[in-house]
Order: structure tokens, then C-alpha cells, then sequence
């Protein structure tokens, strides 16, 4: 559980920014986005786990360049749209969906892949370890959205910025994870 809860942390940050884009049905919205991200989530360890340590050391090369590249090329599309955007676009376009979706919920759940790598030495079972991982993730950005929904009312047109800026900032979180900055 308590790894579930770290992994879906990310997830949890985007699912708050689509959110603040959610018009109208957000409880629609908050089942699909907490949908893909859980499922990115739940087979992200079962990869990282068939992988084996042989690939973990070339992937944790890069992993953390992916994510970071994904996340701020969305978080600088949002940043734009947000202060570009005329007094008759002020409020937040729509929440991501189909290959922007699932953009989001893969660059999310890279850190899962390695955490699955790991698994055999935490003595964890992948296939439950990965379950419970993407329950967690579901349940969390169910919530993220519902409360981002909330919170991009009250924000009205500075959402895409905040989201945007929030996107570019899991980058370099995920950056400074990985000692890229020392």
C-alpha cells in the first residue's frame, strides 16, 4: 500500500491539473482519468519486473529523460494556451483524452517499471504488488480530479497556467529524483 501511495503521487498531481479543465460530468471524467492512469500503473511493475536487473541498468539511464521530456512538453503546450488565450478562452480547454491521456498516464508510471525491477527484492509478488499499485493510483486520481475540478473552478482561467507550471514542475521533480542536478 505504501508503495502504491508513493507511485501514484505523480499521477495524483496530473489527475488534479485535468481536473481544473472538467466543465461538466466530472465524475465521468475522474473514473477515465483515474482509469488510465491506475492501469498504466498496475502494468507498469509487471514490465519493469519482466525486464529483470539485466535491462534495469539501461533503462534507468534514460527513464527519467522520457518522463521529463513528455511532462514539460505538455506542461509548455498548457503554459502557452494559458497565457495566450483571449478573455473568451479563459477558462480550461478540455481534460486530456486518447493519446494525450495516455501520454500522461505513461509518463507518470515510468518510476512503477523500475519499482518492478525491484520487486523481487522487497519480497513482493508482482502480478498482487501491481494490482494493488493500480487501485491505489485509480482511487487517488479519482479523487485528484474531483478535487482539481473544484480548484479550477475557483481559479477560472489561471488553471492551464497552474497546470501547466505543476506538469513542467513533475519533470523536474522526476529529474531531481534521479541526481541529475547532483
Amino acid at each position: 500500500m505504501a508503495l502504491g501511495l508513493a507511485l501514484a503521487a505523480d499521477a495524483f498531481a496530473a489527475a488534479l491539473c485535468q481536473g481544473a479543465a472538467v466543465k461538466a460530468r466530472p465524475h465521468r471524467t475522474a473514473l477515465i482519468v483515474g482509469g488510465a492512469f491506475g492501469f498504466a500503473q498496475a502494468i507498469a511493475p509487471l514490465i519493469g519486473f519482466a525486464a529483470g536487473a539485466a535491462f534495469a541498468g539501461a533503462m534507468a539511464a534514460f527513464d527519467h529523460w522520457v518522463a521529463f521530456a513528455i511532462l514539460s512538453a505538455l506542461g509548455l503546450k498548457l503554459l502557452h494556451e494559458g497565457l495566450t488565450d483571449g478573455p473568451e478562452d479563459a477558462i480550461p480547454k478540455a481534460p486530456a483524452q486518447g493519446f494525450v491521456l495516455a501520454c500522461l498516464a505513461i509518463a507518470t508510471s515510468i518510476d512503477a517499471v523500475a519499482a518492478g525491477v525491484a520487486l523481487p527484492t522487497m519480497g513482493l509478488s508482482p502480478l498482487p504488488t501491481g494490482l494493488v499499485i493500480g487501485a491505489v493510483t485509480l482511487a487517488a486520481c479519482y479523487g485528484g480530479v474531483l478535487l482539481g475540478h473544484r480548484a479550477g473552478a475557483a481559479l477560472g482561467g489561471k488553471a492551464e497556467v497552474f497546470g501547466g507550471l505543476a506538469l513542467i514542475g513533475l519533470g523536474v521533480k522526476t529529474l531531481i529524483d534521479h541526481g541529475v542536478f547532483g
